[in-house]
């Protein structure tokens, strides 16, 4: 039985292209490629003459049989996409899923990515961080989707591509408020542009100037303070007897309910005692 060989290729840079990944594609039987008219100048460029066959978003799970029957035959066939990691934000992890099903062995040759070449350069923090892609034409899905960013509060990474990144912004405004952003353009190639900035200014920015090329987009996440404080505003808005009632029907005795409550609301257990005790009064 043959292998799946998952193969990074440059995003801007063809010296980014490893050797190892290199041989591989010379000694595979097939290369899958996002496009093989795009594909083609790169492998000419480093005179691999591997067969090609096309396999992208149109005909993954279709063309996914094809390659596994291919496999199980005993070929060796290797997925590059247009650039970067394939499988990220790609059809290929239909792929790689159905092979895995199939009993077929998958391997990783690892390379450049775009969202985390980008992540590293913002500026921003890298401990702990969230990749959403491209974000969905559907309104109704990304709505959805921006309703779950606007209260995340780990660093966000997106894909956008020129012609949308205007209107992106505008909603990224709307859902997320006016959040620091490293824009970044071009990653690896010659006119590589690092821009931190605010989704107010970036705003600003591109009303003055058209997008061009390729970008990432690293957003801030929503710091714990302003988390807190949002929750204890929404507290503020209940009565305080109603607040430790809810503690109470959840099984807490008064005691308790009176120090959540009041740790919510940001305020002592005395004041929450002596609300309560007035209200009696």
């Amino acid at each position: 039985m043959g292998m799946l060989y998952l193969c990074a290729t440059p995003i801007g840079n063809l010296q980014d292209m490893s050797p190892r990944i290199i041989e591989t594609l010379k000694q595979v039987d097939v290369i899958a490629a996002e496009d093989t008219r795009n594909s083609i100048k790169l492998l000419n460029h480093f005179e691999i003459h591997t067969p090609m066959t096309s396999y992208h978003e149109y005909n993954k799970t279709e063309k996914a049989y094809t390659l596994i029957e291919k496999m199980k035959e005993g070929a060796d066939v290797a997925l590059i996409t247009d650039a970067g990691t394939p499988a990220i934000s790609d059809p290929g992890e239909v792929l790689v899923k159905m092979c895995q099903e199939a009993g077929i062995t998958v391997t990783s040759l690892p390379g450049p990515v775009a969202c985390i070449t980008a992540l590293t350069l913002s500026g921003l923090s890298t401990r702990r961080f969230c990749f959403e892609g491209f974000l969905p034409a559907d309104k109704k899905e990304r709505a959805q989707i921006l309703a779950d960013l606007a209260n995340e509060k780990r660093t966000i990474i997106l894909y956008e591509a020129p012609h949308h990144l205007k209107k992106t912004m505008e909603v990224l405004y709307g859902a997320l408020g006016d959040r620091k952003i490293t824009i970044c353009r071009e990653l690896t190639k010659k006119f590589e542009t690092i821009m931190p900035t605010s989704l107010s200014e970036a705003l600003t920015y591109y009303e003055e100037n058209d997008p061009r090329g390729e970008y990432v987009l690293v957003i801030e996440g929503k710091s714990v303070e302003e988390l807190e404080a949002e929750k204890q505003k929404s507290f503020e808005q209940i009565p305080i007897e109603e607040h430790v009632a809810d503690y109470e029907k959840q099984g807490y005795d008064h005691k308790e309910a009176m120090k959540l409550a009041a740790k919510d609301r940001g305020i002592t257990k005395r004041e929450v005692y002596q609300y309560l005790l007035n209200i009696k009064k």
